[in-house]
């Protein structure tokens, strides 16, 4: 007998019950690649029904003609795809069986998602459905997720924050921590950018802002689950580049007590060169005049002079000092300095022992 939407063996899931489930089986996004590229559940593989293009027909026929209009459009679209689609999922199944340990009887497990949890993941998931895979759907689809991700950033986390003054070496400090098993979300890994006006120097396109709250909410419920205790993040602005750490989530880091990295002036300046002298000498040009309005004219001439005259370590030290006092400025600027700030003497910018002793003091 035909298979029909009736014997479909597809069940949808609340938020809280997907989540748990796309740690172990691989989730397919079958919104537009647009949609997909803007912002998704970090993990999911893209499995489009539609293009953009497609998407576009079918939504304005929706709109202005009506839903069975759009229904017949859709169609004609999804019939010449079948095949493709499910060879491709097939592909990234095994793939991911592969490269996941998980229980063998499981492997045909695959969840979908579209926008709303509507039409287009109903026609794949029964397609897979059809073709023997164990399907889950998520009710509400991609936008019942992103209100999920904003309600977590409402929640109260045990933050502890790494603070020093720019070159440091606090990146580096955390991975050392967290290399000793301490639970550490690295921000500027997340949004790719250093935070400074070099920042983007020598790492991939930011993620869009959506994106950049998706992967921070994963990180934040991975080691709550985990019930992992202390979470370590950087002393951050709120922007960094050109994505901003929300701001109700904000607001809790700046109540957290900060333990200061304090280290001598040359040995951050040191720093700053080893990790940053490399780049050609036009994009730091460019980096120096783009914070020009901050910076000053002239701090920002002999920036861009010493540059020139490839005198590297006078540029950065006139960096450093309007970093220096940036970031004095928000230091300070929470409500209770005193208390929240503990300083700790450091020699150099050494990740491993400033990493032992923020641990002991922390401890």
């Amino acid at each position: 007998m035909p298979c029909t939407f009736a014997d479909m063996a597809v069940t949808k899931l609340t938020i809280e019950e997907f989540l748990p489930l796309a740690q172990q089986f691989p989730v397919f996004d079958v919104r537009s690649p647009g949609e997909f590229i803007h912002a998704h559940i970090p993990g999911a593989f893209t499995l489009p029904l539609f293009t953009d293009e497609e998407r576009k027909v079918v939504g304005t026929a929706y709109k202005q003609e009506s839903k069975e209009r759009a229904v017949k459009i859709g169609l004609k679209y999804f019939g010449t795809k079948m095949v493709n689609m499910v060879e491709e999922a097939e592909t990234i199944v095994n793939n991911f069986n592969t490269s996941a340990a998980g229980d063998p009887g499981l492997s045909r497990t695959v969840l979908v998602h579209c926008w709303r949890g509507g039409m287009r993941s109903a026609g794949v998931a029964w397609l897979l459905d059809l073709y023997g895979f164990k399907v889950y759907t998520l009710a509400g689809g991609y936008k019942a997720y992103r209100n999920w991700v904003l309600k977590q950033f409402e929640k109260t986390y045990p933050i502890s924050i790494l603070g020093g003054y720019t070159g440091s070496g606090k990146t580096e400090v955390l991975k050392e921590m967290a290399e000793k098993g301490a639970a550490v979300i690295d921000l500027e890994g997340l949004a790719h950018h250093k935070g400074s006006a070099f920042g983007a120097l020598g790492l991939p396109p930011q993620p869009s802002q959506e994106q950049f709250e998706n992967l921070l909410v994963k990180e934040l419920w991975n080691l709550s689950r985990a019930n992992s205790g202390v979470i370590w993040m950087e002393d951050e602005s709120q922007r960094i580049g050109d994505v901003n750490i929300p701001t109700v989530f904000f607001k809790q880091m700046r109540e957290k007590k900060v333990y200061f990295l304090d280290i001598a002036f040359d040995e951050r300046l040191d720093f700053i060169i080893a990790n940053y002298g490399r780049f050609e000498k036009e994009k730091l040009v460019n980096a120096v005049i783009r914070i020009k309005k901050r910076l000053g004219g002239l701090e920002t001439k002999i920036a861009v002079n010493a540059l020139i005259e490839d005198d590297i370590r006078l540029c950065f030290a006139v960096l450093l000092k309007y970093y220096d006092r940036y970031y004095n400025k928000g230091l300070l600027r929470r409500e209770n300095p005193d208390v929240l700030v503990c300083t700790i003497p450091c020699n150099t910018v050494d990740a491993a022992a400033n990493a032992a002793s923020v641990t002991r003091l922390a401890i």
